[in-house]
């Protein structure tokens, strides 16, 4: 990200300043400037992060370079999810992220500045006063936090009724993919718990529970498993594919 240097915030004022315009960027982005954001959130480009900045703008750009970051990074490789999965629920995803990465860059400026306890509530009761990312993108902000809660467990529900099959036949070596079934004499326990290991497992790009019905790849680097659809991986592809890394995997290895 280019431009003028930003001013640090360093009072809670100034750091909640910072809040308020990065969350109106990544408002915009996500709402009327929805159509702009989706075209550069192209699945054929690398891994993309979704930046709101403090003058109430956004941008779409490749993570910085430096490590450890100046400031915590946004969700990475956001563009990669888009065309997997519904536009509305691809963009509360985001927005989900989002919100995230607000928190995280406020109390970021909060732990290097020394806030004290009071000063930490303070600027969490001013964040809480605010409809989240998520609220404004989903229409909820309005709402209750019942009401919410309610309309959240109804998307994932049908959100998780329009994935496709997954393929338990895949017999990729060097990719894991669902475990095949073992032959010794343990094979029971094992596979119950192999079973549960799974039930209990979450998509590392949208946090969606593992289901019987979807394709999923595990990174042979960090061993998270993703949903095939998010990372842009079918069964096909994953057969010739000898050992298989996320796209946070491919990324750190290209910075080095």
């Amino acid at each position: 990200m280019e431009g003028m240097p930003l001013p640090i915030p360093r009072t809670v004022e100034e750091v909640y300043g910072d809040f308020k315009g990065r969350r109106a960027g990544l408002i915009k982005a996500l709402t009327t400037d929805v159509e702009k954001f989706y075209q550069q959130c192209d699945p054929e480009k690398e891994n993309l992060c979704l930046y709101g900045l403090p003058n109430e703008t956004w941008e779409v750009n490749l993570p910085v370079e430096e490590v450890p970051p100046e400031l915590p990074e946004p969700a990475l490789g956001i563009n990669f999810a888009r065309d997997g999965m519904q536009e509305k629920d691809w963009l509360s995803l985001v927005a989900v992220h989002s919100d995230s990465w607000l928190l995280a860059v406020a109390f970021y400026f909060g732990a290097r500045f020394g806030f004290g306890k009071n000063e930490r509530k303070r600027l969490f009761q001013l964040i809480n006063d605010l409809p989240s990312v998520f609220e404004v993108v989903s229409g909820n902000g309005k709402q209750s936090k019942e009401q919410s809660a309610t309309h959240n467990n109804g998307s994932k529900s049908k959100s998780s009724g329009k994935t496709q099959s997954r393929q338990l036949e895949s017999h990729s070596k060097g990719v894991k993919m669902s475990p095949p079934p073992k032959e010794d004499e343990d094979s029971g326990e094992d596979e119950e718990e192999e079973e549960d290991d799974e039930q209990g497992a979450t998509c590392g790009a949208c946090g969606d529970n593992y289901g019987n019905d979807e394709f999923w790849i595990c990174c042979d680097v960090c061993e998270r498993w993703f949903h095939g659809k998010c990372v842009k991986i079918t069964p096909a592809k994953a057969e010739h594919i000898k050992q298989y890394k996320c796209p946070s995997c491919s990324n750190k290895r290209a910075r080095v």
